[in-house]
């Protein structure tokens, strides 16, 4: 089951961002597996992995939350630019208040994300 969310998470990343960058800042393909790190964002339950660039993650919502199904994922370009992007279909009174905590996120908050996914114990 691991193995199969980690691998959902690599390719929503790459479904998500792809499309809606134009063709010059497309993210590399993004292996999104280490974490998760448990954070609360709008109030609800999220888990936070780390890619493998060493600045992007994924965020996606955890069991309980009435965001799910959804995900957010910063990309942060090899310039420190930072940008977010959301897919799912959870309730918007749940997306909208993550979406507002987590777009206040800067460079050095990703970086920070990123790191203490990369420290988290993944689970059996």
């Amino acid at each position: 089951m691991r193995n199969v969310m980690f691998s959902l998470l690599t390719f929503l990343a790459l479904a998500v961002a792809a499309p809606a960058l134009a063709a010059e800042e497309r993210p590399p393909p993004l292996n999104c597996e280490a974490g998760p790190a448990k954070k609360t964002y709008g109030g609800n339950p999220w888990l936070v992995y780390a890619c493998d660039d060493g600045r992007s993650a994924v965020v996606v919502a955890d069991q309980g939350n009435p965001a799910m199904p959804l995900y957010f994922i910063f990309y942060v370009k090899p310039d420190g630019a930072v940008r977010l992007y959301g897919e799912g279909t959870g309730a918007k009174s749940a997306t909208q208040p993550a979406f507002d905590d987590l777009s206040k996120l800067d460079q050095a908050a990703v970086a920070a994300l990123v790191a203490e996914a990369r420290a988290a114990k993944a689970g059996p």
